[in-house]
């Protein structure tokens, strides 16, 4: 038995399950400050004898295993989680091996397991909600340095007929203080499910999301692309996408169907923590 969570900014996911990605049991636990959040945590897995634990997280977290941060929620604004010690403590109230990394290197892997990119050795997920990140299976491995990625914060070409600064507290007008959720809400004036009939919106959307996809495909060449979260619902988001994505290659690369190549997961909301799973079943 392994367990599995995916460790948000608004809520905690925790399930047991196995190593085919078959779960168990799950629960939702609100994400609040550790000192409520994760005795609920542990509340739950106590009734099972799990094996290891994989945790994908929110972020930025220290995945580095020679740092002495090793296992740390690091610069988040999240109230209560800064610097904070999840590994550790995860360790200190189970005494079984902890895999960790990120939410969208876990999906990624959820994905490359079980899911859009099942039998590839390469793929990328994107999501799009609250911020944007992304993760990477790079010869069937997860992509990681010295830290891991952080392809929300990539500078883009802004639109011309776009006036809006961005909303990225760090960066100004990057990916994400573009094309993330409250960048939509900021620059229409609603939140981006109230927005569906306006096409405007998600052409935009496309435009940057395009010009993102362009240089991930680039530098790492993944045989698949995943686009979840909340803009990935918005089917106009796609067709502006496999409109601006050919246009900014310009015959450069060549590149397979774009509606079988950039694709919704395949887990659909559960690719994260499947994938927090697989964490657990390496790290045991």
């Amino acid at each position: 038995m392994l367990g599995a969570i995916e460790a948000g900014g608004t809520k905690f996911v925790c399930a047991v399950g196995d190593e085919k990605g078959t779960i168990v049991e799950r629960i939702q636990i609100p994400t609040t400050v550790p000192e409520e959040t994760l005795p609920q945590v542990s509340a739950f897995f106590e009734k099972y004898d799990v094996e290891a634990i994989g945790i994908g997280s929110f972020g930025p977290i220290d995945v580095n295993v020679e740092s002495p941060t090793y296992g740390y929620i690091t610069s988040t604004p999240k109230p209560g989680w800064k610097d904070y010690p999840f590994v550790q403590r995860m360790k200190e109230a189970f005494g079984v091996p902890i895999g960790f990394n990120t939410d969208v290197n876990a999906a990624a892997l959820g994905e490359a397991s079980f899911g859009a990119a099942k039998g590839l050795d390469s793929c990328l997920y994107i999501t799009v909600g609250t911020g944007i990140g992304a993760g990477a299976i790079v010869q069937g491995q997860l992509l990681q340095g010295w830290s891991h990625p952080e392809m929300g914060h990539i500078l883009l070409r802004r639109h011309p007929n776009d006036a809006f600064q961005g909303k990225c507290p760090y960066h100004g007008d990057c990916l994400e203080g573009l094309a993330a959720g409250p960048a939509i809400e900021e620059r229409w004036g609603e939140k981006g499910v109230n927005l569906v009939d306006r096409p405007e919106v998600w052409d935009l959307e496309g435009y940057y999301l395009a010009q993102a996809l362009m240089q991930y495909i680039l530098i790492l060449s993944p045989k698949k692309i995943i686009l979840g979260g909340g803009v990935s619902h918005q089917e106009a988001v796609f067709a502006a996408i496999y409109k601006y994505l050919p246009e900014l290659l310009n015959d450069y690369v060549a590149l397979p169907e774009l509606s079988d190549y950039i694709v919704r997961p395949g887990l659909g909301d559960d690719a994260g923590i499947t994938g927090s799973l697989m964490l657990a079943d390496r790290a045991k």
